[in-house]
């Protein structure tokens, strides 16, 4: 896997490179943790001086072959001058970037800049690229790797081209540029391929950047989820101790792989042969867990290293939790970890579990464990995972497999959200959630997932925002996360319970194709609640609700329940709610047998309140071979009111998946590299700056949004030779945040027909304001006014937002939120969500507005927002929506220093 630089002879960087200057400055934004296509860590940073023994000992180990690929030649060693010109880079035109495991150099990957040799000194916009990896780390994907993140560097000093030669009989180096997702163009001479393809990002190349992302981060977890053995270090004899737990729950659990208690001070450890050190087991480790208490962990980490352990779970405590000092042993135990390829679970951790027989793994914290399943669970509090797992048992849901992260130091659901895409044990996903680490991208792989397997999630913390978020109308960490799920399919429940209700429902029934729903039951009384509970949820009861009455028989109870699902016409069903409530001596086994057998190949789902139990009573479930409830059993819930609302989720997610996928192309007619130009020159480096009126319009203007034409003026009579010049009829408007926004208009004037009405208003403005300034603005068609406005989350990133103007949605903050970037569907749904929003669709018989132009200004705007990173925060205010379009009349741009968050097209690299 290699290439070369130049295929004139040995010199790597050939006679068109140019000398650095004196002392760049170092990118260390370029460093990065990466996961390798094997699952293993590897970091990658720019090259410096200091690396020149190291790059000598990285030579040496290649082989003659490897050597002759990336050089044309023998090249057995480094001479003195190509030597200092490797490690001495300007970080611009020349960049070179190494691929570490520890210290060791693995892979190099560098472009060189192409100047023109009659102008010397212009601009550089191709370079040539090479790499070349150590014959041992080859095949793990690492020159793939390494063209990202040259491509990223290159783009980010103005580079759009890569060259590359290539010998004909590379075909690894080949095949990594072709399948980059570039646009190649190939030349052929003299056995040697020239290539050449512009790095500017392309909708494939994003595609395999995010394919050969979720593959690598999935084996990665599978590393974890899937040991071959597993070493316990802190295996105590005390069976008080976390140690000694996680051991005989891997014992318990008959683990299929060899299991290592590692104690100093003990030969064995509950009849099993301990080791003083990790690195005195015999065989390979792949999986340690680690419970000695946090200050000792270091010590341990530099035996793991030693021994190769591909990943470590630390059910430790001590670290981050423990404030302080934790939280510098914690980021010094990811960093060494990461830098020997290894990721960690936890600190804090329960500890993790895979059901299968084939590995029937339990390294946690507890004794007992749901049966196997479908379901793949990911908790992110180790305090409250032993509960949430006896909880699963209790209910009858069986999981495949399970990750408590603890702290989250390293591995996080995004990680096993990539896991579980192509795993094909797992059929629906549960999560329970604490903080994100990269929203962002949470969002980008729960929709992926979402579309195949259900995801549902709890997010605490709902009403514990700092104080300067929880001060707002709602709460803008609140509105992130509804947001973020709803954009992304996510089912999002308030609580553990509201968790498993909906689970029950994924894990054993299917989907209801609609929101019609059919009830049954035995009692009238319960029957109204499941109406009026039907009702709550926005659902359709589908005919009338069927009461069998006390004394029915079970082939009566079961006729009527078939014959609300066979219904047809306006009693035809999606879904059924069954209540029954067994009368006194009357045993309900019978009832249960009949009610299952009946709904069995229905292909709707059904939900029971049944024998005031919950979860999958026995006489409801359809038995797989090992005893467990399989599909086609029928959950039971405590009340009515939590199966509709169970039923009603699936529904919503149902309805959403069923849609097609939303697009994420921009809007036509967008001017990006002109409002980059003008952000250049006007942010500051260091503060917020609020855009002065012409300059947000000439920003807007960028992106397709104009603002309806005004002018500011002082003076009655230069408000009425503005009004002249654009026309009447005219609008007087008050100058200052004060008068902006109120709703009783006191500080405007509209629908101003003559010169005369301009100095009448104005006269009216000043005696209000005290100030002879105001805005003289040509009147938009009349409409409903809006506001479309976008905010800062310092977790989620940007923000849009959407609600009707008026004091009564204030007061109730009828506002919609969409996280960025925007889909054409979630621009649509964004400007449907407002309770309010039936004012824009023709409310008692008026005129519909042009919802289209409202999408494609929330498109614009969104757009504006994701490409201008300086775009702290927008509003537009008022849009005036009617049947003609929607025209801007106000505006207000803040601009600041970018947050720090990864670009759509960046390379890949963990957080």
């Amino acid at each position: 896997m290699t290439s070369p630089t130049s295929p004139t002879g040995p010199t790597p960087d050939g006679p068109r490179a140019e000398r650095p200057g004196a002392d760049p400055p170092y990118p260390r934004h370029w460093e990065a943790d990466i996961v390798a296509s094997d699952g293993r860590i590897v970091h990658l940073r720019p090259i410096l001086p200091s690396d020149a023994d190291a790059l000598l000992d990285f030579h040496k180990q290649l082989s003659d072959r490897t050597r002759y690929l990336r050089y044309f030649g023998p090249y057995p060693r480094i001479p003195p001058r190509d030597l200092e010109r490797f490690v001495t880079v300007d970080h611009h035109k020349r960049v070179a970037i190494l691929a570490l495991l520890g210290d060791e150099i693995i892979a190099v990957g560098r472009y060189e800049g192409l100047s023109d040799p009659g102008t010397p000194d212009a601009p550089v916009a191709s370079a040539e690229v090479a790499f070349v990896v150590r014959d041992d780390h080859q095949g793990r994907g690492l020159g793939s790797i390494l063209l990202e993140h040259l491509a990223a560097a290159a783009r980010e000093n103005g580079l759009s081209h890569f060259e590359a030669e290539v010998l004909v009989e590379n075909h690894q180096m080949v095949r990594v540029f072709r399948e980059a997702g570039y646009q190649v163009r190939r030349a052929f001479a003299e056995g040697v391929l020239h290539l050449e393809f512009d790095i500017d990002p392309t909708e494939r190349s994003i595609a395999v950047r995010d394919s050969r992302e979720q593959a690598a981060e999935a084996r990665s977890v599978a590393n974890v989820l899937h040991p071959t053995s597993v070493a316990v270090i802190g295996a105590s004899t005390d069976p008080a101790k976390i140690g000694h737990a996680v051991l005989a729950n891997l014992l318990r659990a008959n683990f299929t792989g060899p299991v290592y208690p590692v104690n100093a001070d003990a030969r064995s450890v509950r009849g099993v042969r301990a080791y003083a050190s990790v690195t005195d087991i015999p065989d390979p480790v792949d999986l340690a867990v680690v419970a000695i208490p946090a200050a000792g962990v270091d010590d341990v980490m530099d035996s793991c290293l030693e021994k190769g352990v591909k990943a470590l779970v630390v059910v430790s405590a001590g670290f981050a939790d423990a404030g302080g000092d934790g939280s510098s042993a914690e980021r010094r135990l990811v960093t060494e970890a990461r830098a020997h390829g290894m990721r960690v679970i936890g600190p804090n951790a329960l500890g993790v579990a895979n059901l299968d027989d084939a590995v029937r793994l339990n390294a946690t914290l507890a004794p007992d464990l749901p049966a196997r399943g479908r379901l793949g669970f990911f908790c992110q509090s180790g305090a409250l995972g032993t509960a949430i797992l006896a909880t699963a048992k209790n209910r009858g849901l069986g999981l495949s497999t399970f990750v408590s992260a603890g702290n989250r130091a390293d591995v996080s659901a995004n990680d096993l959200l990539q896991y579980w895409q192509t795993d094909a044990e797992t059929d629906v996903v549960l999560l329970y959630l604490e903080t994100f680490g990269n929203p962002r991208k949470f969002g980008r792989l729960a929709r992926r997932l979402a579309r195949t397997k259900p995801v549902v999630a709890v997010k605490s913390g709902r009403n514990t925002a700092p104080s300067r978020i929880r001060e707002a109308a709602v709460p803008i960490d609140e509105a992130s996360v509804r947001a973020l799920f709803e954009q992304s399919g996510v089912i999002r429940v308030d609580t553990i319970a509201q968790l498993f209700d909906t689970a029950l429902l994924l894990a054993y029934q299917p989907m209801p194709q609609g929101r019609r729903v059919a009830v049954v039951g035995n009692s009238s009384a319960l029957n109204v609640l499941v109406t009026d509970s039907l009702l709550d949820e926005g659902m359709v009861g589908a005919g009338d609700p069927v009461d069998v009455g006390v004394t029915a028989s079970p082939e009566a109870f079961a006729h009527a329940v078939r014959s609300a699902l066979e219904a047809g016409g306006e009693a035809e069903a999606d879904s059924a709610v069954v209540v029954f409530v067994p009368p006194i001596a009357t045993p309900g086994t019978e009832y249960a047998r009949v009610l299952r057998e009946t709904v069995a190949d229905s292909g709707k789902p059904v939900v029971a309140v049944f024998l005031a139990v919950e979860g999958v009573p026995a006489e409801l479930a359809v038995p797989l071979p090992d005893g467990t409830p399989g599909p086609g059993s029928v959950p039971s819930y405590a009340s009515p009111e939590r199966a509709v609302q169970a039923l009603s989720r699936v529904a919503r997610y149902a309805a959403w998946r069923a849609q097609p996928l939303g697009d994420f192309v921009p809007p036509e007619g967008l001017d990006v590299e002109r409002a980059r130009s003008l952000v250049r020159g006007w942010a500051a480096a260091e503060r917020e700056r609020v855009l002065t009126d012409d300059e947000a319009v000439r920003l807007l203007e960028c992106f397709g949004v104009e603002v309806t034409a005004f002018r500011r003026v002082r003076g009655a009579e230069e408000a009425a030779a503005a009004a002249d010049e654009l026309g009447y009829p005219i609008a007087i408007k008050a100058v200052g945040d004060r008068w902006r926004h109120r709703t009783d208009l006191v500080g405007v004037r509209l629908d101003l027909g003559s010169a005369a009405a301009v100095r009448r208003a104005f006269a009216d403005v000043e005696r209000v304001t005290g100030k002879d300034e105001v805005y003289v603005q040509r009147m938009a068609p009349k409409g409903i006014s809006c506001v479309l406005e976008v905010a800062e989350d310092p977790s989620f990133g940007s923000l849009l937002s959407f609600g009707i103007s008026g004091m009564a949605t204030q007061l109730l903050d009828d506002r919609a939120f969409r996280v960025l970037p925007l889909s054409r569907d979630d621009a649509a749904a964004l400007i449907r969500a407002p309770r309010a929003a039936p004012l824009l669709t023709g409310y008692r018989g008026s005129e519909p507005v042009r919802l289209d132009a409202l999408e494609d200004l929330a498109l614009r705007i969104g757009a504006m927002v994701e490409e201008l990173p300086e775009v702290r925060s927008l509003a537009v205010d008022p849009v005036l929506a009617s049947p003609e379009g929607a025209f801007v009349t106000g505006a207000r741009v803040v601009l600041g220093p970018p947050p720090t968050r990864d670009a759509p097209d960046a390379p890949r690299r963990l957080r």
